[in-house]
């Protein structure tokens, strides 16, 4: 485990709600995480757990209204984020924070050349000669693994496939050299072989360029082919934390057991895959208790009272579930 002094990203009881009609929605409603330098940790859940809500307050993204910061504290490298001003927050978007969006269609403009659109967060950030951005260019979409870089510049994103895209929105987040990088399921709308070659792309570069990485996923398989550390989101808290490891072979909440069980695997071919029951949740209309009790199949009357406290397994893991962790440790002391 890295040292203490070596986080980069530090993430404390950040609390953000959403107002319109009715009862404000809880999108993010106490979640604590940090990331090491050089780390790639993992935040996965199903979608609605507030994992985006979560990467767009620490990026300042988020529209104010109706969103709402309602509390904690975001640091990045020392600097208090929620304090930055407009012009801090733009001087470090790109240039020390980049970021890959889940749909490059979407996030790439129809009208501007590739190339103009990576020159264009080079010019943000440095003062370079138009030569030197050019150069740049062309070595960051080398990089990335798209053929002839210097014959693509001139493409419109119309042009590219979908892997080829979204290997441009990783150029753009690596054009200035950032510490660290973090990816919104930048592989959901591709085929299996183009988001392995993603997932492959970013290991490559994350060891190349020493940058930490925070991979946002609802896909357990893409965390086990990237991840060092995992943390679990359900309904806009963090219920589980561990090593890729603990997550996979001690996983100690029922939502994380869930999520594995449902992961399609060899041994299952031909079998009915495993859903879990129910939804997630709605934030204005969360449970009292345990968000994830109504779905439960431990579930206890404690379990609807009180939000259960962090269980530690040790080295590293803890799990937001009592009665698991009871559980195991009954087991391993028989054992």
């Amino acid at each position: 485990m890295p040292p203490t002094n070596d986080i980069l990203l530090s993430v404390e009881d950040l609390r953000v709600h959403f107002h319109g009609e009715g009862p404000a929605a809880l999108a993010v409603d106490g979640v604590d995480f940090h990331i090491h330098r050089r780390e790639t940790v993992c935040i996965v859940g199903e979608s609605g757990c507030g994992k985006t809500v979560t990467a767009l307050a620490i990026l300042g993204l988020l529209r104010q209204p109706p969103a709402r910061i309602a509390g904690g504290r975001i640091h990045f490298d020392g600097q208090s984020l929620l304090d930055a001003g407009p012009a801090e927050l733009r001087a470090l978007r790109g240039k020390r924070l980049g970021m890959v969006f889940q749909e490059p269609m979407s996030s790439l403009n129809p009208v501007f050349s590739i190339g103009d659109q990576i020159a264009e967060a080079i010019v943000a950030h440095d003062l370079l000669p138009e030569a030197e951005v050019r150069g740049r260019t062309i070595q960051l979409l080398d990089d990335v693994g798209i053929p002839d870089p210097e014959q693509r510049l001139a493409d419109y994103p119309h042009q590219l496939s979908g892997g080829q895209r979204q290997r441009v929105m990783i150029a753009m987040a690596l054009a200035c050299g950032p510490d660290m990088v973090i990816a919104d399921e930048p592989t959901t709308a591709l085929d299996v072989t183009v988001q392995a070659q993603i997932l492959t792309l970013l290991r490559n570069l994350k060891r190349v360029k020493n940058m930490a990485i925070q991979y946002i996923t609802h896909d357990l398989g893409v965390v086990a082919a990237i991840a060092d550390r995992v943390y679990v989101m359900y309904a806009g808290i963090v219920v589980e934390q561990g090593t890729t490891a603990h997550i996979f072979h001690q996983a100690g909440h029922p939502y994380t057991q869930a999520l594995l069980a449902a992961l399609p695997t060899r041994d299952k071919r031909g079998q009915r895959l495993y859903s879990i029951p129910g939804s997630v949740p709605h934030p204005a209309y969360k449970p009292k208790g345990c968000p994830f009790h109504p779905r439960c199949e431990y579930t206890q009357p404690s379990c609807e009272q009180s939000l259960p406290e962090m269980c530690d397994y040790s080295g590293g893991h803890h799990a937001r579930c009592p009665i698991i962790f009871e559980h195991l440790s009954r087991r391993q002391n028989h054992s």
